[in-house]
């Protein structure tokens, strides 16, 4: 499976051409990967993680993001490769001389300790003066919205509540990284929402590094700067959320990013691929020779339903077929449709309060643009 490296962020210098001097990464891993025993947890990997950058660890379970978060953090070492932050080599350094910080996703908050005294535990570990510790506890409370919680006990607060202690005190000694292990997964989907929203709004407060671990694709969508996406212990595809949606690099990155309709093609004289008996396409970016198959993808919201005549625009590929079935799933209906050369094609619309002519078996048209179909590595 391809991996892909991260370029490190060069300074723009004004004036004559002089040659940009790289920027050390706030982490870089350089062929880094985890055995136990015969088992792989992590394929060499290298990896670059910017300054100030959120980035997302995102996959199925056992893909190794954990296991890379882990290294990273100094809670296993690794079978091979270097950790490099800011340059120095921490590979063998301990966890509490690496300067990051963790939450997690059970919150591991002290029961016996007040708020106040769980967000204190870490300065009063490294012994910094009671003024001190008043103080910053203090202001780390007052940025995930806790103040006058200070005497309370964890079982006296709400799950969200209990997840906000914790990233106070993962912030309160302001470390270099903060790292989160799925921080959000106990929470029910109004409140995970709202969490999103106070992370992001945390990071950019903070202006500090962000490593975040999660399986669901939609909070990865929303939170990150990049997604460094993994599967079976190694890196998919890494880059922006709209870079992993709209170009994925091959089937996997397609089908777990979003939902895609695939076509297997062939490529055909003049350049087209078809998909289809007696329907062939323009893709951009499609290269091989005559008879060479590839594998297109199109996203469901690319597609339109028209009724069975009218115009339709010039670039457009246009199948007909019937309806097989129709969700609505709130702000979105979902069509599903056989057409008439064999391929089941889905198509996402804004919902309607009525919208007729989408009854299974009612007779429709499918359009979309050439521009929306991609080509992805087999």
């Amino acid at each position: 499976m391809k991996e892909i490296r991260a370029d490190d962020r060069t300074q723009v210098l004004s004036g004559p051409q002089v040659p940009a001097s790289p920027i050390a990464a706030a982490i870089a891993l350089k062929g880094i990967s985890k055995t136990y025993g015969s088992v792989t947890a992590l394929r060499p990997t290298d990896l670059s993680v910017e300054k100030g950058e959120f980035l997302t660890l995102l996959g199925p379970s056992g893909s190794g993001k954990t296991t890379l978060l882990n290294l990273i953090a100094g809670a296993t070492g690794p079978t091979t490769g270097v950790i490099l932050q800011d340059e120095r080599d921490i590979t063998r350094k301990p966890p509490r001389e690496r300067g990051i910080g963790m939450v997690f996703q059970n919150y591991a908050l002290m029961p016996h300790m007040t708020v106040f005294e769980n967000v204190a535990y870490p300065l009063r570990v490294r012994r910094q003066p009671a003024t001190t510790i008043r103080a910053k506890v203090t202001e780390a409370l007052e940025r995930v919205g806790l103040r006058g919680f200070e005497d309370r006990k964890p079982r006296q607060l709400s799950g969200g509540q209990q997840q906000r202690v914790g990233i106070a005190r993962c912030i309160v000694y302001s470390p270099a990284i903060i790292m989160m292990d799925e921080p959000l997964g106990a929470l029910d989907k109004n409140l995970r929402e709202q969490m999103q929203g106070e992370i992001k709004r945390l990071h950019k407060d903070l202006g500090t590094t962000f490593i975040y671990v999660t399986h669901d694709q939609e909070e990865a969508m929303n939170m990150s700067d990049r997604i460094c996406l993994m599967n079976m212990g190694g890196i998919a595809q890494l880059g922006t959320p709209d870079e992993l949606y709209f170009q994925p690099c091959n089937r996997f990155v397609a089908e777990f990013i979003g939902e895609s309709n695939l076509f297997p093609g062939r490529m055909t004289s003049g350049g087209r691929v078809q998909i289809a008996e007696n329907h062939s396409v323009a893709v951009p970016g499609a290269a091989g020779i005559e008879g060479s198959e590839l594998l297109i993808m199109l996203r469901p919201e690319k597609v339109r339903i028209t009724g069975t005549e009218g115009p339709v625009a010039d670039d457009s590929n246009v199948l007909s077929g019937e309806v097989e079935s129709c969700s609505f799933t709130g702000s979105i209906t979902r069509v599903t449709v056989k057409t008439e050369n064999g391929l089941s094609i889905t198509a996402k619309m804004m919902s309607e309060r009525i919208r007729s002519g989408l009854a299974p078996g009612a007779r429709v048209r499918l359009c979309w643009s050439s521009s929306d179909l991609v080509v992805l590595d087999k």
